[in-house]
């Protein structure tokens, strides 16, 4: 990281910083529109030598590799910049601090869910800028504000990237199943609750047994951290034909080749809905919450009102059910119900690079 630190301070005022390649998908749009109305050089940063980002060549942009620990931590304290934009929340709570150099922080939406169950207290409060996937993110910023004295942030009415790379990358796909028997993509978040960790045998052999064809694509966190769950999976269910375990989320491929997804409470659920314009499952298993005072922004998570409008819920004691419950939503959910729903809770559908660039333009031209 020498190389930046001795970068001319012209060559170095807007850093974008990537947590690794399963997040170039949420910066990609907005460095490649910026890149075409930047003024100055754009520094690319990342801690992933597989980052993708890393292979996009542009005469404005530089690109650097850190670490995830002490010389990123370092590096991030004594930035000296002018605007920072990066998608990991919780800057300034933990290791990752703020520089001790005046600096503009930009925060990414890397996901549709919304900014108070799930994140954990405080995740956005130091930041100056929040890019809203959709009016549900300004009411509840606005609201954490009102609720806890803070500052005004800049809210900038963006969109969500990976919706919009979903959506243009199904263009050039067949977006039906290969298979003359629906395919079930069963994909759900981590953690103790979810159905990675509690019901996922019973899933996967109920599904299999009635005949669908089932990709089962964990959380890399589930991938990472439980690596006896993907092992039991995959001895007890590999030599079924039907079954694909699939551990690069990277790819999109069981996106579109699958006909309905099966989730929890994963913010990936929105991103296939919204994206493929196809119904979602969700097994009922309790919420996902990383911020125990979320209740006291007396908004409905949009993750739990959304449920029903995008899909149907089952309840984990009623697994039974699921082949039935999967055939009435491919019958019954179309694609012109979801697109509906869409253009009324996601800004800028198909067009949030170019509105992000623009937004990011007017911050660094602001604090020149």
């Amino acid at each position: 990281m020498a190389g930046f630190s001795q970068l001319p301070a012209e060559q170095r005022e807007v850093v974008f910083y990537s947590e690794g390649k399963t997040y170039w998908v949420h910066l990609e749009g907005i460095l490649r529109a910026y890149l075409e109305i930047a003024d100055k050089s754009v520094c690319y940063i990342t801690s992933d030598r597989n980052d993708p980002g890393l292979e996009l060549r542009h005469p404005k942009l530089k690109h650097f590799h850190t670490d995830e620990g002490g010389i990123r931590n370092w590096l991030f304290e004594n930035m000296d910049a002018r605007v920072m934009v990066m998608t990991m929340p919780d800057l300034n709570q933990y290791q990752v601090k703020r520089s001790k150099h005046p600096l503009h922080y930009v925060y990414v939406q890397h996901s549709l869910v919304s900014l108070h169950m799930v994140y954990r207290s405080g995740a956005f409060d130091d930041f100056d800028s929040l890019f809203c996937a959709g009016p549900y993110h300004l009411r509840e910023a606005r609201a954490m504000e009102e609720r806890y004295q803070l500052p005004k942030k800049n809210l900038v009415e963006h969109g969500y990237g990976r919706l919009d790379s979903i959506m243009s990358n199904s263009l050039s796909r067949d977006s039906m199943s290969a298979s003359t028997k629906p395919h079930i993509l069963v994909a759900p978040s981590w953690g103790d609750h979810s159905i990675s960790n509690t019901v996922i045998e019973e899933v996967l052999s109920v599904l299999l047994d009635a005949g669908y064809v089932v990709t089962f694509r964990p959380h890399p966190q589930t991938v990472k951290f439980c690596g006896k769950v993907i092992d039991a999976v995959e001895k007890k269910f590999s030599t079924n034909a039907a079954f694909t375990l699939e551990v690069d989320v990277a790819s999109e491929d069981s996106l579109h080749r699958s006909d309905l997804m099966i989730c929890d409470w994963s913010g990936a659920a929105l991103d296939y809905a919204f994206g493929l314009e196809k119904p979602v499952l969700f097994i009922d298993v309790p919420r996902k919450v990383n911020n125990e005072r979320y209740a006291e922004i007396d908004i409905e998570p949009f993750e739990v009102g959304i449920r029903e409008q995008v899909g149907a819920v089952l309840s984990p004691d009623s697994l039974s059910a699921l082949p039935e419950r999967v055939a009435e939503l491919l019958h019954e959910m179309s694609g012109d119900k979801i697109r509906a729903i869409r253009s009324q809770c996601v800004y800028n559908v198909g067009s949030s690079a170019a509105a992000g660039a623009r937004a990011l333009k007017s911050i660094v031209d602001a604090d020149a």
